[in-house]
């Protein structure tokens, strides 16, 4: 994502890469391989670059901020984690933003351990145990750093068919839809609402669950991140960005509002 921006940025300028290779002193190689995600870029090089290109202040916040935490060892580190979804949850922890949606489960965010322990169970990708503990690890390590520390602005659409989809049997989904109800009502930063059966047709029809990020005070930033079954995709275009952030906002626009949304989780956890 920072080797795109840095690209767009000189694009825009009409710079070539012999003219961002004359700002840091280097052969044109070099530009290409930071643009293209190949090679990572330090510091004083990132800030001279946005410099140059007349990025503003607030901009220029938000890439160092990610750039940094590229630098760094995260909580994750300590797990046999794919390098796509290390990078996801680089960008999850520094994402000021957090757009989900979800037609089949209720989002790995919010889920109890019960019901993330029975959707390890189920998934074909985990093999033995041990890596079926693991991917519970992992999703409520993320829970406590976003929910519990950085505490970005969260937003949950949830389909109601996910809501009634048993895992993990009874007891399981009790307390899981008691949960969403009591995050519904509580506010704080986060938003849950239900797409319900009556909504019909929507703007993430034939889609399956995606989030997007966005960063504080960057407007032009954001990543989208596809799931499935190989791993999912993510997708750091301005169009694309753009374009699945409207279909989310229309997405909140056909759904419950959060207030119905906990009466309705509400009633199901009773029933």
């Amino acid at each position: 994502m920072l080797g795109a921006a840095l690209r767009r940025y000189r694009e825009n300028l009409g710079y070539g890469l012999e003219d961002a290779a004359r700002v840091l002193d280097c052969d044109r190689s070099k530009i290409s391989r930071i643009e293209t995600g190949q090679r990572g870029i330090r510091a004083k090089e990132l800030r001279e670059l946005l410099d140059e290109y007349g990025v503003t202040e607030q901009e220029q916040a938000a890439l160092t901020a990610i750039a940094h935490r590229g630098r760094q060892r995260g909580w994750w580190e300590s797990y046999s984690l794919p390098e796509e979804y290390r990078d996801f949850l680089l960008l999850e922890a520094a994402a000021s933003e957090i757009m989900c949606y979800d037609p089949q489960q209720i989002p790995d965010l919010l889920q109890t351990p019960g019901y993330a322990r029975a959707a390890a169970e189920a998934d074909p990708g985990l093999t033995d145990d041990e890596q079926r503990a693991q991917a519970v690890e992992v999703k409520l390590s993320r829970q406590r750093l976003i929910l519990g520390e950085r505490r970005p602005k969260l937003d949950v659409v949830i389909a109601e068919g996910a809501l009634h989809q048993a895992v993990g049997g009874p007891g399981v989904m009790r307390a899981q839809l008691a949960r969403l109800a009591e995050t519904a009502d509580a506010g704080a930063g986060v938003t849950v609402q239900v797409l319900p059966f009556a909504a019909g047709a929507h703007a993430a029809a034939g889609s399956g669950s995606l989030a997007v990020l966005r960063f504080a005070g960057a407007p032009s930033l954001g990543v989208i991140c596809l799931a499935a079954l190989s791993g999912g995709v993510c997708l750091d275009g301005q169009e694309d960005v753009t374009r699945y952030a409207r279909a989310f906002a229309h997405l909140r626009a056909s759904a419950l509002t959060p207030a119905a949304s906990a009466r309705l989780l509400r009633e199901m956890a009773r029933d």
